[in-house]
């Protein structure tokens, strides 16, 4: 089997692929009649090449075509005459890569070379290494995920301000992740309208490819970026476990800090983020099922190796509630990071869609919050300006 396949009914398209590639392992085969499915592209060949699709016959058949074989595993790039119109489709539908059918040599071997490694990356996943993993873990940001054993708990809360503290410290540095596939509401706390979910970020080779992941980010006012959930609750069958990885891999590579948001427990989604992260913070209320259930989870995560690096955020507390800090923390056996009181600002800030840390206040959940973002911060403050990412940089 050939290393790239044209798909075209234009010789010059082929021809410039050609050129492009050396002109050594390349096979065409005409765009019309535009095959529906993969088995009809490639036969039954097990050697799968790298797809150059020609869409101007037929975009929308060339979309579909194109969903479908990324879902096989298939790179395939698109060209088109409006490559500009398609873009967000394409990129949706997985496409590496929309060029305009019209492009020189040189732009066809930068895009074909960028296909090319991200085949190689979709090889290393197959096998069950870690794709996109830099050759020295330095180079990765920090993945800081926030569970919580329950629901109510504020932990979307938690994790909103924590976000933004970061990102209002250290410019374009931060993006937030709400891993909640079913029921996520970071959007709703941050007051944002998403254009694009955590569907469309781990669709096809979107995961592997910071250039297609920028596209979809959703950014807040305060410099944050922003992956929410999906929009419904049938969406989240849509998104695995192992792209969840490839996607913390990812944003790892690009930002100084990536926040996850997740679902209440310890779900499939929840465990391959805490696989990635580095650090964990702990969200639990100060009620008894809540302590109890922050210390089976906490104990769960010591059983499966998962029990990194972490912070205990105590939601809900006042004097008058029957159990006291001291006695939340003798039960889990570890001091107590940050005491988060009832208070009236918490509610507000929630139903405005925005969080407290995006504005100096004064009150004592917004000096907590901030003393959490001070925590996770430790060190790396003093030397955040040694270092850059690809899609902002460190303060």
């Amino acid at each position: 089997m050939s290393r790239f396949l044209v798909v075209t009914n234009t010789p010059d398209l082929a021809r410039n692929v050609a050129y492009a590639t050396g002109a050594a392992d390349v096979a065409t085969r005409p765009a019309t009649p535009m095959p529906s499915h993969c088995a009809e592209l490639l036969g039954r060949d097990p050697e799968r090449p790298i797809v150059v699709l020609d869409a101007r016959p037929d975009s929308e058949a060339a979309l579909r075509l194109t969903s479908r074989c990324t879902e096989a595993g298939i790179v395939v790039v698109l060209a088109s005459d409006v490559p500009e119109q398609i873009g967000f489709s394409a990129l949706k539908a997985g496409a590496t890569d929309v060029v305009s059918a019209f492009a020189s040599i040189p732009e066809w071997r930068i895009s074909l070379s960028r296909a090319e490694s991200f085949a190689g990356q979709r090889a290393l996943a197959e096998r069950g290494e870690r794709v996109g993993a830099p050759a020295q873990q330095t180079t990765l940001g920090r993945v800081i995920t926030v569970t919580s054993p329950k629901g109510g708990v504020g932990k979307t809360t938690v994790a909103t301000n924590l976000a933004v503290g970061l990102a209002r410290r250290f410019a374009q540095s931060t993006v937030l992740v709400d891993l909640d596939v079913q029921y996520g509401d970071v959007a709703t706390a941050l007051g944002l309208a998403p254009q694009y979910t955590l569907v469309d970020a781990t669709r096809g080779h979107t995961a592997t490819d910071p250039l297609s992941l920028k596209s979809l980010l959703t950014q807040h006012s305060t410099g944050l970026f922003v992956i929410p959930g999906s929009e419904s609750p049938g969406d989240a069958e849509a998104v695995g476990a192992r792209e969840v990885g490839v996607l913390l891999h990812t944003l790892a590579g690009a930002f100084q800090y990536v926040v996850v948001d997740t679902a209440p427990g310890l779900s499939e989604h929840t465990l391959t983020a805490l696989d990635n992260s580095s650090d964990l913070v702990l969200v639990t209320s100060l009620d008894v099922p809540g302590v109890r259930g922050l210390r089976k989870e906490m104990d769960t995560l010591r059983q499966v190796d998962l029990m990194i690096s972490h912070h205990v955020v105590l939601n809900f507390t006042d004097p008058h509630r029957g159990i006291t800090v001291k006695d939340v923390e003798a039960n889990i056996g570890e001091a107590v990071s940050v005491s988060l009181p009832v208070a009236k600002e918490v509610p507000l800030s929630v139903n405005q869609g925005i969080p407290l840390l995006q504005g100096n206040g004064r009150d004592q959940a917004s000096k907590q919050l901030q003393f959490l973002v001070d925590l996770v911060v430790g060190v790396e403050e003093a030397t955040s300006s040694k270092h850059t990412r690809r899609w902002g940089s460190r303060a």
